[in-house]
């Protein structure tokens, strides 16, 4: 699941690489427009990988300490 979520995240922040960059919306353009119901699923589930991920800055804290 941590690997599943990171990938998302990383995905994620590509895609808005891409649009500060370029102003390109690669899931947008793959999947139909920002509007498309596959677009907007992959637009929820990198929502939730990065509300998932925030669990990794308390494991951290749990490592350094």
């Amino acid at each position: 699941m941590d690997t599943t979520a990171l990938v998302l995240v990383i995905i994620g922040a590509l895609n808005w690489g891409l649009i500060a960059l370029f102003q390109f919306d690669l899931v947008a353009s793959l999947f139909g427009g920002q509007d498309s119901f596959l677009s907007r699923i992959v637009y929820g589930l990198v929502a939730l990988a990065g509300i998932y991920c925030v669990k990794f800055i308390f494991d951290r804290r749990k490592v350094i300490e």
